[in-house]
């Protein structure tokens, strides 16, 4: 979790006990399963990309774990070692308000009480599996193994999907608002995902975009990888650092893709707190005991000095609970605590029929996400999926609501039926572009908003991105491989998205009275609203147009307008010495030593988010990542194509795969996914076992 406050190092000194903490042994290569245990095989393709082989889906986790672990060991152990609740051992003070946060939810009890009682056999055995492949790395690299992580357990997989999940709803922002704290930074929440029918492609294929918009480098940077077992695991796409089974993209059969949703799940409940005992709050008229423990937050300081913080953590009725500077607040969570979602993606990974996967997600263990799909029969299909809580009326559900009555906790889910969804709509197309489910298509078929009441929280605006796909794809009545590829790289805002009314507003603003806004202003009345590479305008139209924190342009008042084009001429006048500077020579991808010029920009289907690099340039940090393109000919046959913004070495920059595809990338170009082991070996590059 990103850094904030709490005066850590203060509470340190005023609370903490100090404390050198004997040095943890080392791993102890015997005490690992064996690893002949397991029997797989990895193949490592010319672009680097891991194909990894099993007799058992469980052998394919084992090989999983290795190959990722090659290319990126350090994110793995990060993310293992937030989930444990002790990243502030790694990272110092940066990393205690994570620890805090494991044990404020109760992360590790909830993965003890749930991992044998919730999980099938076989997905503990995933996880037990990926485990020791990650285990028999870090005992093979000793140097590269952090003390006091290993050995990892299955429990300690699953535990960073408890802990992980409830961030990309929000966690992290509700808390530090409590708190009165600046938030901390955020991916932009976007992504497209499209579906095109037999019906509405050209050579009556069945198409799938899996486009998630992601960091490009960190816990939820995209990683790509093929498993195939001879129990029927035949899966490619893209994982998270730790995740055991792929998270999106496809097998021989079918295929899904997520976007980020942004639905209600997380109530804020206002304590009335005894004033005789702290202690304890109202409920229902009588005073009740919160569930009081202290956590334990061990933090590295210098060199070997560690100090142990303590800090108080509160447990209601209504879930965890914060003392605040304005108030002691109660927090209810939707799908807190719930240790299936690795049991949903395995399970969606090993579907085979639109019924079987749908059966899968009736799981409802994965709490948000738009998903698309497409299959080889011609089905498409989009779910607003969400773990949407069934509130009652009477209660204003987007505000801090009453905590002393148990008539505003809810306690049920709407079902997985009850979600908006569309499947085969007559368009022949689905999109979704983390706007509004109620435009998921045009014509017939898209859900009726009035089924849904404003409580669940369900978006209803649209994306420029959602505005351009509906453009594109509902004005192409025989959609091509080729024209697909072009709308996915698409560099234009839509007329009528909020750039396109910032731009207007602009325009027509009375002339300003310095030269430079002024010649300013007539650049921008020749922008076509296009960021391609070449375009020389969009340098100082995306400069005015900046992202707010959640990575959308918003609409603004002219003047604030005027005053973000004179800053943004001058910085261009200053780098460059003109305004019309080529976009592509401000863009840049940057990895290494490769410095490549890139078109594409915030909330274009061509995503790419970028910051201010250190000599004036912008720096792409996140949007488009890995792509996927699937598709199903007239027979069902499976091929696919993609791209990643990098290259498969994620982490190792002594690795040839550290930056091959960010040419490709740059010029939004594909290359092939290699399924068949014979395709795969007349382009490989290596094959090995797990600790060759």
């Amino acid at each position: 979790m990103a850094r904030t406050g709490w005066a850590l190092v203060a509470t340190v000194l005023a609370l903490g006990v100090a404390a050198l903490p004997p040095r943890p042994a080392p791993l102890d290569p015997s005490r690992l399963v064996p690893a002949h245990r397991y029997d797989v095989r990895i193949l490592r393709d010319t672009w680097g990309v891991p194909h990894v082989f099993g007799r058992t889906d469980a052998d394919a986790a084992y090989g999983l774990a290795w190959a990722h672990a090659e290319d990126d060991f350090d994110t793995i152990q990060g993310a293992l070692l937030a989930a444990r609740g002790r990243l502030a051992t790694r990272l110092g003070r940066e990393g205690a308000p994570n620890d805090y946060l494991v044990q404020l939810l109760r992360v590790r009890e909830a993965v003890d009480a749930g991992y044998a009682r919730d999980l099938s056999p076989q997905t503990r055995a995933l996880c037990e599996a990926y485990a020791d492949g990650i285990n028999l790395f870090a005992a093979r690299h000793p140097d590269r193994a952090w003390p006091g992580l290993f050995p990892v357990r299955g429990q300690d997989v699953i535990a960073g999907f408890v802990h992980k999940l409830p961030l990309f709803y929000g966690l992290a922002r509700v808390l530090t608002g409590l708190l009165a704290e600046t938030p901390p930074p955020s991916p932009p929440p976007g992504s497209n995902a499209f579906a095109i029918a037999p019906s509405r492609s050209a050579d009556g294929a069945t198409r799938l975009l899996v486009n998630s918009h992601q960091p490009w480098d960190g816990p939820v940077a995209w990683y790509e990888a093929h498993l195939r077992s001879e129990t029927g695991w035949d899966a490619v796409g893209g994982v998270f650092p730790g995740a055991p089974v792929i998270l999106h993209g496809h097998n021989r059969a079918l295929g899904w893709a997520h976007t980020v949703n942004a639905p209600d799940l997380i109530d804020v409940y206002a304590l009335t707190v005894n004033p005789a005992n702290p202690r304890q709050y109202r409920l229902d008229g009588a005073w009740r005991d919160f569930e009081v423990r202290t956590a334990a937050i061990e933090v590295k300081l210098l060199g070997p000095i560690h100090w142990t913080v303590r800090r108080e953590t509160l447990w209601t009725v209504h879930g965890p609970a914060i003392r605040a500077p304005r108030g002691t607040y109660a927090l209810r969570l939707a799908g807190l605590g719930d240790v299936r979602p690795v049991e949903q993606w395995y399970r969606m990974n090993k579907a085979g029929t639109l019924d079987e996967w749908t059966d899968a997600m009736r799981l409802s263990a994965i709490p948000m996400f738009n998903t698309a799909y497409a299959d080889g029969q011609g089905h498409i299909a989009y779910v607003y999926n969400a773990r949407l809580p069934r509130r009652a009326e009477g209660f204003a559900w987007s505000e801090h609501l009453p905590g002393d009555t148990s008539a505003a906790i809810w306690s049920e889910y709407l079902s997985f039926d009850e979600l908006p969804r569309v499947v085969d709509p007559p368009s022949g197309f689905v999109q979704t572009c983390n706007g509004t489910p109620f435009l998921t298509t045009t014509g017939e078929g898209n859900p009726d908003p009035d089924l849904f009441p404003a409580a669940l929280g369900i978006e209803t605006h649209l994306t420029n991105r959602g505005r351009r796909a509906l453009e594109l794809l509902g004005g192409d009545p025989s959609i091509s491989a080729e024209e697909l590829d072009a709308y996915k790289c698409d560099v234009t805002y839509a007329a009528g998205s909020e750039l396109a009314r910032n731009l207007d507003a602009l325009l027509a603003a009375p002339p300003p009275a310095d030269p430079l806004t002024e010649a300013a202003l007539q650049r921008l009345r020749a922008w076509d609203r296009r960021a391609d590479a070449a375009n020389r305008s969009a340098a100082l139209a995306l400069l005015t147009m900046r992202v707010d924190d959640k990575g959308r342009i918003r609409v603004q008042p002219t003047d604030v307008l005027l005053g973000r084009l004179r800053d943004a001429a001058g910085a261009l006048e200053t780098r460059y010495g003109r305004l019309d500077v080529p976009w592509s020579e401000v863009n840049r991808l940057k990895r290494g030593t490769t410095d490549i010029g890139i078109d594409g920009g915030p909330d274009l289907l061509r995503a790419v988010y970028s910051e201010r690099a250190p000599d004036g340039r912008r720096r792409g940090v996140a949007g488009d990542s890995y792509v996927l393109i699937a598709e199903w000919d007239a027979s069902g046959r499976v091929r696919s194509r993609s791209i990643h913004q990098f290259g498969s070495a994620t982490k190792d920059a002594r690795s040839p795969h550290f930056a091959d595809q960010a040419a490709l990338f740059a010029r939004c170009g594909w290359k092939p996914v290699w399924l068949d082991e014979p395709e795969i070996r007349a382009h490989l590059e290596r094959e090995y076992r797990p600790g060759d």
